[in-house]
């Protein structure tokens, strides 16, 4: 299983890539680690994340087989990170069935709270990954990179996700 492509990539990690959860299975099964990264700091976990779309399969299979949800990307982000600013719920709700951190900050000085805000699009499918995350424990009061929650909320026009973070005791 130790064989990669010229990305450094491995079998697990490039049937990641394609959500080939079949392949994956396979793979695992004659000892694919789910948490080998390729050059560029993948590994099938953390793509199983936000690379496929809000779909667990892939997630479920690799967290069955050992996935870390402590590892890191090369941002020293976090699944739950990567999952919330793709404003995947499907994925943030599972990952915060495991002992991910919800506050865990990133090299850009952001959690996933701040993550679903500042790269999200305020729509429906963020609106949710913020209400997952608030339920979760996130502090609604810790600033990302110099600003609070609620104020990135508001400047940018996230009437939904302000309302969320009011509820839950955010200052402005």
């Amino acid at each position: 299983m130790r064989a990669t492509d010229e990305r450094g990539r491995t079998p697990l990690v490039a049937a990641a890539y394609g959500n080939h959860t079949g392949v994956a299975e396979v793979l695992l099964a004659a000892g694919a680690d789910p948490n080998e990264k390729d050059r560029s700091v993948q590994s099938a976990y953390l793509i199983s994340t936000s690379e496929v779309g809000d779909r667990p399969a892939l997630l479920d299979l690799l967290l069955s087989n050992g996935a870390d949800v402590q590892s890191r990307d090369s941002f020293n982000g976090t699944g739950l990170i990567r999952a919330a600013d793709r404003g995947f719920p499907r994925i943030v709700e599972r990952l915060l069935a495991t002992d991910i951190p919800v506050d865990h900050v990133n090299r850009l000085g952001w959690t996933a709270l701040h993550e679903a805000i500042v790269l999200g699009d305020g729509g429906p499918a963020h609106v949710e990954v913020v209400g997952l995350l608030v339920g979760a424990g996130a502090d609604v009061n810790l600033p990302g990179n110099g600003q609070l929650p609620l104020a990135q909320a508001t400047a940018r026009g996230y009437d939904e996700i302000a309302a969320i973070l009011r509820d839950a005791g955010a200052s402005p």
